[in-house]
């Protein structure tokens, strides 16, 4: 059953939403139009950037102040809506009433708890057949503090990594705090599978990381075991051809949301230089709380070395270390699982509905996200027409990948039934016929 959000407490969470992105959003016209100020030059350019969606969130203000976040159809972010497990909130009590306070509450070694980092080894092992101990553990603040702390570790100076379009857009700014450089590849668009031939060019003496999303945010592909070792063995041809070392970076904060019987392949298999980058944010629904981990096994080139420097990295990049809290409540909770079935329920209400209006879609196979072509590949006339019935979607251009839009259904479902009226109205408009 898909967990329902009551109105007041919908109408609270957007407000405070909208309150912080008005906020940025003020602060960037300040910037963009009295120039640098105090801030650097750099920050100029990011703040700059963040402000393609200051249109969508001052829309959305706009329409739910007039209408009520109740009748604003909100699809733009990718926030979990059910519920953590219950074993999370037992765990996390139950910690608080046992454990020592200034063991708990107190700082940790950079990579963590080793008895947390075992924990999470020994899971693995089990999951997947793989042989880690706590040293390929490296607990982190959440998925992104853990890609932070890798490629501080491994860019330097103009090094290039290479993502697969449509990619989360953040990796942009990640890359970017290192001074590297983010190299895209294009996407089959009949199957959004990586286009082969173009990644096999676009990998140069320079190439240092390969980011592999799987499940994909924002396309809901998940990369097949064939496509991981086709990825896997131009890696090696070009490492072998190059003399360099090119790491695999696996970013899976989507691991657990599959649907369909469909298997993800545990990237560390099929390549050496492999690292996993991991989040509870999605898979436990704790995304507030910033707890994840990374995984650097022994087979990775110079595995101590690098097992080392992540753990300095945290410590220099203001990290110091994940929550101590949330690390001790997902050691005990490594086997929960959240309510799969509501997103599932969703995925396929929302997929059925639109390609029945005559909408082209791609089916999700994981995530929590819609990929949806944009009648003549206009994303901005998309956009912009589901604005007028009070929907609230995402250009893909955000995702390097433009002419489509991605919808997050990680809403209610009851949102989900009550916005396909309107975008029926959309599809009319549009002369999108089903």
């Amino acid at each position: 059953m898909a967990f329902k959000r009551s109105g007041s407490v919908l109408v609270k969470l957007h407000n405070c939403l909208l309150a912080n992105l008005c906020f940025a959003i003020t602060y960037a016209d300040k910037i963009i139009e009295g120039g640098t100020g105090m801030i650097s030059e750099r920050m100029v350019g990011l703040v700059k950037g963040s402000s393609v969606i200051r249109a969508m969130f001052e829309e959305g203000k706009k329409l739910a102040a007039q209408y009520g976040a109740e009748n604003v159809y909100d699809f733009s972010l990718g926030n979990p809506n059910v519920p953590a497990p219950k074993e999370v909130n037992e765990a996390i009590k139950a910690i608080v009433d046992e454990e020592e306070s200034t063991f708990l509450h107190g700082y940790t070694s950079n990579p963590g708890y080793a008895d947390v980092r075992g924990a999470v080894a020994e899971n693995l092992n089990k999951r997947f057949g793989t042989h880690f101990t706590f040293e390929n553990i490296i607990m982190t603040v959440g998925a992104a503090g853990g890609l932070n702390v890798i490629f501080k570790s491994l860019l330097n100076v103009g090094d290039e990594v290479i993502a697969f379009a449509p990619y989360f857009g953040e990796y942009r700014s990640y890359v970017a705090n290192y001074d590297g450089k983010l190299v895209e590849v294009a996407p089959d668009e009949a199957t959004f599978m990586p286009d082969m031939e173009a990644f096999e060019a676009a990998v140069t003496p320079k190439t240092k990381a390969v980011i592999v999303n799987n499940p994909n945010n924002p396309s809901g592909v998940v990369y097949s075991e064939a496509t991981i070792k086709k990825i896997a063995s131009i890696m090696d041809k070009k490492q072998k051809e190059y003399g360099t070392e090119i790491y695999l970076i696996a970013d899976e904060p989507y691991r657990e949301l599959v649907y369909d019987g469909v298997t993800v392949p545990f990237l560390t298999k099929y390549y050496d230089n492999t690292i996993v980058g991991y989040s509870f944010s999605k898979s436990l629904s704790l995304p507030g709380e910033r707890i994840g981990y990374l995984v650097i096994p022994d087979e990775v080139v110079d595995a101590g070395m690098l097992q080392s420097a992540a753990g300095v990295a945290t410590r220099i990049l203001g990290f110091v270390n994940a929550p101590t809290l949330m690390q001790r409540a997902v050691a005990r909770c490594l086997d929960a699982e959240v309510n799969v079935e509501a997103y599932d329920r969703n995925r396929r209400a929302l997929y059925d509905g639109l390609t029945k209006l005559g909408f082209e879609c791609i089916k999700p196979q994981g995530a929590f996200y819609l990929w949806v072509k944009a009648p003549d590949k206009d994303e901005k006339k998309l956009v912009e027409t589901a604005k007028k019935y009070n929907i609230l979607i995402v250009p893909g251009s955000s995702f390097a990948c433009a002419g489509y839009v991605r919808i997050a259904y990680c809403v209610s479902y009851d949102t989900i039934m009550n916005a396909l009226p309107k975008f029926a109205l959309v599809a009319k408009e549009l002369g999108i016929e089903g």
